[in-house]
């Protein structure tokens, strides 16, 4: 009742006060109104403060279209490059915010190295050749790692069954809505990487998932139509990465579930799927081949990534002890760049893995909070599929966390995301990471939880209990 009182008291005193205030506004200066950068503005930031007074509930999912429609390529507009970090900005305050108010949220050792990274992310900006690019990219680290400990994990813990029926409808609804764009010709992810990034970190885990949980049969047949159809775009990205991703995820998540007989009988139709086509398109599997599985034949399979990993090294064996400032390179050019903001060539480079990137951008001892990180979801991981293992129940919420996580960790070994927080894929990691070190199973008790279907099929449930 207090809490409802309070929004309407708020509600009357924004109507009170901000109403009089863009009357005068319009009526003063009437050429705000009619400059579509100035509405688009004042749209959008209708849009924040609606998405910030419903935060629990949209905030999570407002951040991730955010960054998911400045990097798309589709005709959304180019003002979502810069929206974005006013979204992240707001969350992070205001999810900080709603932690001292309620102060019933733990902070640990998983926080605490967070911390520090973003500590020794300072330190190697200070000693980078530009200090001011590399200063930013630890800012915005800084800022999804605030909203991560925070607004995500707001948005899960006393509401996990619509957080996790909300993440599984998601899921289905992305994958669809490229299935229709590629479908049409439209590449609506742009680079074919990706494409296979999407699919292969994010669609794959939780729509197999999805097919464990059970339910109605339709909507078993409608998730696992979209397992196949993900599978499909992930290999048709010709994406490595993304098809190793997508595969192994989804045989570990069999495994450590014990689903055998899916593993088999998945791997049996990829098998038949395979014999089919090089039997009726012999030079389909020539091509794709050659292409996918061999960038160079003369070179072999990691030819591609041998060039980025050799600069990547040489960059660390030139600046071993902080690196050259994350999200940056040495290259000598730096006169005609210093003092600019924008990442060009000049400044960054494509590492060919995330952790020879976080390696080379904040050295040897720069990378000590990053790896403690790491290795901290790596035990949060492997404690939930032993916990998998021994219950054999899609049904705990540690389980699709888990399984992205892994998927997460396999992908960035051959592409650089996973420090590069403007990328949507990053953003979306790092707050399943933080979500998942408060819902993974404890170390003695694990975790009480249950999911019961909906109305429609999704996912419901009880919040998780120590």
């Amino acid at each position: 009742m207090t809490e409802r009182f309070s929004k309407s008291v708020l509600i009357g005193a924004a109507i009170a006060l901000g109403l009089p205030a863009l009357i005068y506004v319009a009526y003063s200066r009437p050429f705000y109104f009619t400059n579509n950068t100035n509405l688009l503005g004042l749209v959008f930031l209708e849009i924040v403060i609606v998405a910030i007074w419903l935060y629990r509930r949209v905030f999570f999912v407002f951040v991730l279209l955010t960054f998911l429609m400045a990097g798309i390529n589709l005709p959304v507009g180019t003002g979502w490059t810069a929206a974005r970090w006013v979204v992240l900005g707001a969350g992070a305050g205001v999810g900080i915010l709603m932690v001292l108010k309620d102060r019933g949220y733990h902070f640990g050792l998983f926080h605490l190295a967070a911390m520090f990274a973003v500590l020794t992310g300072l330190i190697s900006a200070a000693v980078s050749l530009y200090p001011d690019v590399a200063l930013l990219k630890v800012l915005s680290m800084l800022l999804l790692f605030a909203y991560a400990a925070t607004g995500a994990r707001i948005a899960v813990l006393g509401r996990a069954d619509r957080f996790f029926g909300g993440l599984l409808l998601g899921c289905e609804l992305f994958v669809g809505l490229n299935v229709l764009f590629y479908g049409a010709g439209v590449a609506a992810m742009g680079n074919p990487n990706s494409l296979g990034a999407v699919m292969g970190v994010f669609a794959a885990p939780i729509l197999l998932w999805g097919v464990l949980l059970g339910g109605k049969p339709s909507v078993q047949r409608r998730r696992l139509l979209l397992y196949a159809l993900c599978i499909y775009l992930a290999f048709n990205s010709h994406a490595r990465a993304g098809i190793a991703a997508a595969l192994l995820s989804s045989a570990v998540l069999c495994v450590a579930l014990r689903r055998y007989k899916l593993l088999i009988e998945g791997t049996v139709v990829l098998v038949i799927l395979v014999a089919a086509v090089s039997i009726v398109k012999p030079d389909a599997i020539s091509s794709f081949t050659s292409s996918v599985v061999y960038k160079n034949r003369e070179e072999g399979i990691l030819t591609s990534r041998i060039s980025p990993w050799k600069a990547a090294m040489d960059s660390i064996h030139d600046h071993p002890w902080f690196g050259t400032g994350l999200g940056t390179v040495a290259n000598g050019d730096v006169d005609e760049e210093r003092g600019t903001f924008a990442s060009t060539g000049t400044i960054t480079a494509e590492n060919g893995s995330s952790y020879l990137a976080m390696l080379s951008g904040v050295g040897l001892l720069g990378a000590v909070p990053f790896s403690l990180l790491l290795g901290l979801i790596i035990v949060k991981m492997l404690r939930s599929m032993a916990w998998m293992r021994s219950n054999a129940d899609p049904l705990h919420p540690a389980v699709p966390l888990t399984v992205v996580m892994f998927a997460g960790l396999i992908h960035a070994a051959f592409e650089d995301w996973l420090f590069a927080p403007g990328n949507y894929l990053c953003v979306f990691f790092w707050s399943i990471a933080f979500i998942l070190n408060d819902v993974a199973p404890t170390k003695l008790s694990g975790f009480a939880f249950r999911w019961s279907p909906g109305p429609a099929g999704a996912v419901g449930g009880n919040a998780p209990t120590r």
